[in-house]
């Protein structure tokens, strides 16, 4: 599954109505709510602007809303294109500037379906998406001596946020890719004979 990272617009134009949709990232339900707040501030003169989200690991977290467009005509199109794409931590919004002219159901469906396909392809094109690694939180504290043997482990290992204290004895805490816990926990104690344990 693919996280995004970055962001991305499109403008499409159907029958004089300006769409323009962009994706966002976004880490929460309330982080995607306070970007949409934003939004709707940011396109005050709007005639709609429809938003779809998904958040959480496994895009378990999702939300949209129709924003008046007739039921079903607009986020549920946004929202399936936002799922087909597997991806989460994203908020697609698609603002509507009203051309005049009446879309119909199928129309509104159609529009509202191309413009978040586009602006996924914008953001494919720009390298907005990078691959979500799940990561679990780790500590471990070593003495001096032991603590260089586990340098060299650490440095096998895939690790990030990595923050180190030096007082009485040497204090590690990061993250590592879930996947990878057992292993670098194994590799950690058999390093420096049992006397090292990895904390989660």
């Amino acid at each position: 599954m693919d996280a995004l990272t970055g962001y991305a617009v499109s403008e499409t134009l159907v029958k004089h109505s300006r769409f323009i949709a962009e994706l966002l990232p976004c880490t929460s339900q309330s982080d995607a709510r306070e970007l949409l707040k934003s939004q709707k501030a940011k396109y005050s003169d709007a005639s709609h602007v429809v938003h779809a989200f998904v958040v959480g690991p496994s895009a378990q977290i999702r939300g949209m809303s129709d924003d008046g467009e007739p039921s079903g005509t607009a986020a549920r199109p946004v929202l399936d294109v936002l799922c087909g794409k597997n991806c989460t931590n994203a908020l697609l919004t698609v603002t509507r500037y009203f051309g005049g002219t009446l879309l119909g159901t199928g129309g509104l469906v159609k529009a509202y379906t191309d413009a978040a396909k586009a602006v996924i392809e914008e953001a494919e094109r720009l390298g907005a998406f990078s691959e979500l690694i799940e990561k679990t939180c780790f500590s471990f504290t070593a003495s001096y001596a032991a603590y260089e043997k586990l340098r060299h482990i650490m440095k096998e290992f895939r690790l990030f946020d990595i923050a180190e204290r030096f007082e009485s004895a040497v204090s590690v805490s990061g993250e590592i890719e879930s996947g990878e816990l057992q292993k670098f926990s194994d590799a950690l104690r058999d390093a420096s004979g049992g006397a090292v344990l990895l904390r989660r």
